[in-house]
């Protein structure tokens, strides 16, 4: 991990005994065993590089759009700690937008290439109009499908919608992509390490503290097999097209289409308020990743203290995400 380790070096609060646990504790990580990975899903429906996978149960479909930043997977992280299993269990029917890997013939894909070309697409084979339930980025894009094709309902799960409520923080975001952009647009995608280090500014500190504090924990611990899932979660994933990286980082982040009510897509202005569906917006008051003033708030908003990752894989998600989540798509199927 060399992100991790130049920005070890050049975090100045931590000591050089923070530092040698910190690197201990990576060393742990690095060197833990790994589960044999689960079998996919079968696909649904096919559009390109992407699929749908169906995670069985009956009842309302309900089609998770992940972002296109790490794998889909966190939404079906490891056995015993997966929304989507759960949700099949509850009176639901969870599909799951698998994007795929994009290579850099697709550089000129931005994130309406993404709706328009390959969501769309898939969301059109369905037999029922489904519930679209977005996480992250996957919700911004949600959105923005939900304007084209019909729709039961929209949930947003931590999505950002008014970039300029990502504040200070903007002014990094900026300062990374000006030094990425030539590199990127030359191999035609984004790296993740691009990515992964516009995470870690946001706070260096924790991703120092929870290496660690891992260190300090034994190999059979419940809550270092959890660490592990959750890591090698976030440090994978496919890059975003150089389209994609460059609409996230000029349009959205530095000139804010989407909250300044001028993002187009799908051959229409992407305006939430005018949506005549049930929606729900899940907001935490404690995101570094989607802060509480980015946030898109549509609908009935519910506001936790949890954090990005948290609501969906951590300890209260279940009490907090899970639950309330399906309540809110039963209900809605049968008031419909």
């Amino acid at each position: 991990m060399p992100l991790f380790l130049a920005m070890l070096r050049n975090e100045t609060a931590a000591s050089p005994e923070k530092r040698a646990a910190a690197l201990a504790g990576l060393a742990a990580y690095q060197r833990a065993p790994r589960p044999k990975p689960r079998p996919e899903k079968p696909v649904l429906a096919r559009s390109g590089r992407a699929v749908l996978r169906d995670y069985g149960g009956h009842g309302q479909p309900v089609v998770f759009v992940p972002s296109l930043i790490n794998p889909p997977l966190v939404l079906d992280l490891a056995r015993g700690n997966s929304l989507l299993r759960w949700l099949s269990r509850q009176g639901v029917r969870p599909l799951l937008v698998d994007w795929g890997n994009p290579t850099p013939d697709e550089a000129a894909l931005d994130m309406n290439g993404h709706v328009e070309q390959l969501l769309l697409p898939l969301l059109r084979q369905l037999r029922r109009p489904p519930v679209l339930t977005g996480y992250c980025l996957g919700g911004t894009m949600a959105i923005a499908a939900a304007h084209a094709v019909e729709t039961a309902g929209l949930v947003t799960i931590a999505a950002p919608w008014h970039f300029a409520g990502y504040g200070a923080a903007l002014e990094g975001f900026a300062a990374l992509w000006d030094q990425a952009y030539p590199t990127c647009e030359q191999l035609g995608l984004v790296p993740m390490e691009v990515l992964q280090a516009g995470f870690w500014q946001l706070d260096p500190r924790r991703t120092i503290l929870k290496y660690e504090r891992f260190g300090r924990l034994r190999a059979d611990d419940p809550e270092a097999r959890a660490f592990i899932a959750l890591e090698d979660w976030a440090n994978a994933g496919a890059p975003l097209t150089f389209g994609t990286g460059r609409q996230l980082f000029d349009d959205f982040l530095s000139a804010d289409l989407p909250g300044r009510g001028r993002w187009e897509a799908a051959g229409t202005t992407v305006r939430p308020e005018t949506l005549g569906m049930p929606m729900l917006s899940l907001v935490s008051t404690t995101d570094r990743i989607v802060p509480a003033a980015s946030a898109a708030r549509l609908g009935e908003v519910r506001e936790m203290a949890l954090g990005h990752v948290g609501m969906i894989v951590g300890g209260r998600a279940r009490k907090a995400v899970w639950e309330p989540l399906a309540h809110w798509l039963t209900t809605l199927r049968r008031t419909r």
